[in-house]
Formats: structure tokens, sequence, C-alpha cells
């Protein structure tokens, strides 16, 4: 390792690699960590569950939960006796539990449509409870829907692999990433870290040593179109004389950091991503993936060739530079 790179000693990671598994980072961004030792319901936070879950699971999940509450109560309607229920006229048990689950659906929402009515206290009493329960039950699901919605989010891109390209004289190692949605002009000041974590043997102990890696700029006033981050291969960087077969055997991993500002949500919005060395790519060079429209007017941004690379010529670099 080059005695001239600066060594960062303030990552949050530990130094001990024997007690590490694969990666520091997964890909899209979460820690490689699995907390144990403590009971699951104090480990798993159910408002971050239900707010980071996929749209298509939390619609479901709030569906399965409208039915099983009402399929409660009605079960309920129907153990204190049918006839609880004004206005029921099925004879059958099986259309009599259908006019129970279905009255139980109007009051749980107070909808309340007026054929089916409570009779008596006790069906009163739980009519009451349930429909206390559904206003609970819906002021809840109106803050976790507020909550996905008005959630700050990166909606940024990272390309699936780094590539090791020609720059100026040199090498540098390149990552490149894009805004999507219509987010593509609020981002702002946005800056970014990438962060170098080698595995080292000091006195016959595997340890974890991290790098932060200078940029050719880690800042850029407006993310309108893709960022191509640039480290170059130079005297103060750990990378300068390493091979590729050098960052394999130090099982080499390259953590990224984002941080932008998103005028929508007038908050900081964090992005992360990680690389190792089966996912780097040497001798490559990204390919543009913005032109102007036919009628010029309009920038293309086109993030299908985000990831797009064509082999590069590195034999005229420097011997003494990664190779």
């Amino acid at each position: 390792i080059n005695t001239k790179s600066k060594q960062e000693l303030h990552t949050g990671f530990g130094t001990d690699r024997s007690k590490y598994g694969s990666r520091f980072m997964e890909k899209n961004g979460k820690p490689n960590v699995r907390i144990e030792g403590i009971s699951l319901l104090k480990r798993i936070s159910l408002f971050h569950t239900l707010i980071h879950m996929k749209s298509g699971m939390f619609i479901v999940l709030i569906l399965l939960f409208f039915v099983a509450v009402n399929l409660i109560f009605a079960g309920l309607y129907t153990g204190i006796g049918i006839e609880q229920i004004g206005g029921i006229q099925h004879t059958r048990l099986y259309d009599q539990f259908l006019e129970a689950f279905f009255f139980s659906c109007q009051t749980f929402t107070t909808v309340g449509y007026g054929r089916l009515n409570p009779v008596g206290h006790l069906s009163s009493l739980i009519a009451a409870i349930e429909a206390f329960s559904g206003l609970l039950s819906f002021a809840i699901i109106t803050g976790l829907l507020y909550g996905r919605f008005s959630l700050p989010t990166a909606y940024i891109k990272f390309c699936d692999k780094m590539v090791i390209a020609p720059f100026q004289q040199t090498k540098a190692l390149m990552l490149r990433l894009a805004p999507y949605k219509n987010s593509t002009y609020t981002y702002t000041d946005a800056e970014a870290k990438v962060l170098l974590a080698l595995s080292v043997e000091e006195n016959g102990v595997a340890i974890n040593r991290f790098y932060e890696l200078d940029l050719e700029y880690n800042k850029v006033n407006a993310l309108t179109l893709n960022w191509t981050i640039v480290h170059p291969f130079n005297e103060t960087s750990p990378l300068w004389g390493m091979s590729r077969e050098d960052l394999h055997l130090m099982k080499a991993e390259i953590i990224v950091f984002l941080k932008a500002f998103d005028e929508s949500f007038s908050n900081s919005v964090l992005a992360r991503s990680s690389y190792n060395t089966d996912e780097i790519l040497w001798g490559h060079k990204f390919v543009p993936m913005f032109d102007r429209s036919i009628e010029g007017s309009k920038t293309i941004l086109n993030l299908k060739k985000l990831s797009e690379t064509i082999e590069a010529n590195l034999s005229f670099a420097d011997t003494s530079s990664a190779k």
C-alpha cells in the first residue's frame, strides 16, 4: 500500500477482518449486517418496516388486515346470535355470516348504509368497539401512507460496475450515477465520498484498512445529468502500483456515499452503493449517455446507457501506476 496514502480511521466499520462477512455494504446501500442476541419484537421496528416496504406488499398487507379484522368481528356477531343484527333476511348460515361480514365492513369504515343495524346492547357494544378500532386503524394507515409519500428518497441509480479507464496520461477508477424519475432538476449541492476498504495482514492477523479516495471533484452544484466520479491513480493514491490481483488478494471493496439536497422534499437525501473486485472492469470506459434531441431543444439522458462501457487501451500509462 502506498505509504503516502491517508488512512481513514473514523469509518464506523470494524478493523478485525475475520469477524466480517463477504462485504461491508450491499449493492443497494444497506449494511451487510444481521442483528442477533435480542428478541424479534425488539429487533424489528414495525414503523420502519411498513415505511420501507415495497408498495405492492404494503397494499396487500393492508387488504389482508382489513379482511382479517372484519372476519373476526363477523365471527363475534355470528357467535352472539345473528338475530342481534337487524335486517338480515337469509336463513342459511353461510349467507348469514356473509351478511355479518359486510355489516362489519360498514361498521369498521363507519359507512353504515342503514339496512343492517345492531339490535340489543351486546351487539351495539361490539359495533361501538369496532367503529372505534376502525377510526384508529385508518388514522394509522393514513399516517403510514403520508410517511411513505413524504419520505425523502434519493432517486439515484448507480452503474452496475466500476471501470479502470485512461485519464490524463494515467489511469483512473471511475463510477457513474444519474438521477431518475422526474427529479432530474431538483438535486443541488451533490457531494460524493468514496471509501476503499482493504484487508491487510499485520502480525499474522487480517485487519481492515480504510482509505478515502481523492476525487477529481467531489461536489457538483446541480445534478441534472449523469455524474462520472473519478479517482485518478497518482502518487498519493492507495491504488498506486496495485494490480487487479493485488486488489483481489486484499479483498478490496469500494463504498460510495452520495448526499444531495432535494428541493421537492426540502431536505437532504442519501444514496449508497458498494463494489468488490469482481465488479471492476479493467481497461474499459463509459460511453456517453446524453445527447441533443432530434429537434434540438432538449437534452436526452438515456439511463439504459448508465452501465454501458467499451474497451479502452491502458498500455500507454506509466508502468508505476496500477496495471
